[in-house]
């Protein structure tokens, strides 16, 4: 394995296509602004380094970046790359980790617009990501101790199992498909419409108008909190633990909670509803 070892690089495709290497305690940045410094790299390590040019580490494979900060105006530092494992480091670009096959990150702070996108295996534990665009159409996923704060999240994701994790968003899991998401809290408004088998398992679930027109939807054991003309349109089965606001023309399944302030049918249903306290406002 060759090291490179406490040096600076700012021109154009620094170390471009180098295999077998340790690049550690680097900066990659200056007034040249070169772009692409590690692209079409193979089996590489990146340890405490810093990247202030674009598009660092693209056509990447077999590499594991630790302890390492990618500012701002790298925008975006990871796109199709393979087999990417990020641990402890800071992610600020504003493209972040798109196209990617078996990426990783651990323990990781990210900052970016549109992060996730478009990867097949995607894993994610321990980070704290802020994002407006995040997931949009990955597949083949697992997050476990996420703590997010975003926008529209999750849209066209498939085949995704979130554990553990606490998602501030807004428009989420739109047109999803086979989706878990287990002891977790989930914030927002227009939660998962035009979703196919979305499931939410001991979960609390806060926000206006979710869970309309979907599809083979499931509640296990589930709280909702704010929840407003919930279920519109949608086949579910549902256990909901506590009160619904209100629930509106859900077009079929069982929906069983412990309370209801409001029951909306002004259109055929074939949806069993059970309510032991009702009381209609």
């Amino acid at each position: 394995m060759e090291t490179y070892r406490n040096l600076s690089y700012e021109h154009e495709r620094a170390l471009y296509g180098i295999k077998d290497s340790n690049i550690i305690g680097c900066n990659f940045m200056g007034k040249v602004d070169g772009e692409s410094p590690l692209k079409e790299c193979t089996n590489i390590l990146v340890d405490d380094c810093n990247f202030k040019l674009r598009y660092p580490l693209w056509h990447v494979h077999d590499c594991n970046v630790k302890s390492t900060t990618f500012f701002e105006p790298c925008r975006a530092p990871f796109w199709y790359d393979s087999n990417l494992c990020i641990v402890s480091s800071n992610i600020l670009g504003v493209k972040s980790v798109r196209e990617c096959t078996n990426v990783t990150l651990k323990d990781c702070e990210i900052e970016s617009v549109e992060f996730g996108w478009k990867c097949n295996g995607i894993d994610i534990q321990n980070c704290n990501l802020t994002s407006e665009y995040p997931f949009f159409d990955s597949k083949n996923g697992r997050i476990c101790n996420l703590n997010m704060k975003a926008k529209y999240s999750f849209q066209y994701v498939q085949d995704m199992v979130i554990e553990n994790s606490n998602l501030d968003t807004k428009d989420a899991f739109w047109h999803c498909n086979n989706i878990v998401v287990k002891n977790s809290i989930v914030k927002g408004e227009y939660l998962g419409w035009y979703s196919n088998d979305l499931k939410f398992i001991n979960c609390n679930i806060i926000g206006t108008q979710p869970l309309c027109y979907a599809n083979n939807l499931v509640l296990e054991n589930c709280t909702m909190i704010d929840c407003d003309l919930s279920f519109e349109n949608s086949t579910i089965q549902a256990d909901i633990t506590g009160r619904v606001d209100s629930i509106k023309n859900p077009k079929g399944g069982t929906i069983t909670a412990d309370g209801c302030n409001q029951i909306i049918l002004d259109i055929p249903t074939t949806c069993k509803i059970n309510i032991l306290h009702y009381k209609d406002i």
